[in-house]
């Protein structure tokens, strides 16, 4: 049975916003003296970004960490699709390089612009260090996971 590539590619986003949410633990588990996000994909403004985008009135912190939570995992599930665009387009390692720059781009520009952080190179080094290094480890699992899954559509399509 073939996957189609789009579910291939939401499949490595999946598995993309999960890699990125135990590169979180693991930090936390390493920099314990640290409390609170790490940084601002780790707080409460995806989600406060969310509430302002749709107009939604009164929301309290704790829906603002859900709207965020939904937000992670719909949008890095469903931006794994970018990377099976960029996959079908030029060969790893540059598909990857092109989607994690996208990526970094979303994140360094869309926050401040929305108006819920200062813009970038007002960023603390080390909200900035975890922030490239959660992305690298959702760039990575992404294209771990869709070259794993293109590869076994090909090997069942060729005993088929």
């Amino acid at each position: 049975m073939r996957t189609s590539s789009a579910v291939r590619s939401v499949c490595a986003g999946t598995a993309g916003t999960a890699a990125m949410t135990l590169a979180y633990s693991a930090e936390r588990r390493l920099r314990r003296g640290v409390t609170g996000p790490l940084d601002y994909d780790d707080s409460l403004v995806p989600g406060q970004i969310v509430a302002a985008v749709m107009h939604l009135p009164h929301v309290t912190a704790r829906g603002d960490r859900d709207l965020g939570l939904l937000l992670r995992w719909s949008y890095g599930s469903a931006f794994g699709l970018w990377h099976g665009v960029l996959r079908r387009i030029v060969r790893e390692p540059w598909a990857s390089v092109g989607f994690g720059a996208t990526l970094m781009t979303a994140t360094l520009t869309l926050f401040p612009l929305l108006g819920r952080t200062p813009p970038p190179w007002r960023w603390p080094a080390d909200v900035m260090a975890t922030s490239v290094g959660t992305h690298v480890a959702y760039v990575s699992a992404v294209a771990a996971v869709d070259d794993g899954l293109r590869r076994l559509a090909q090997s069942t399509s060729i005993g088929a």
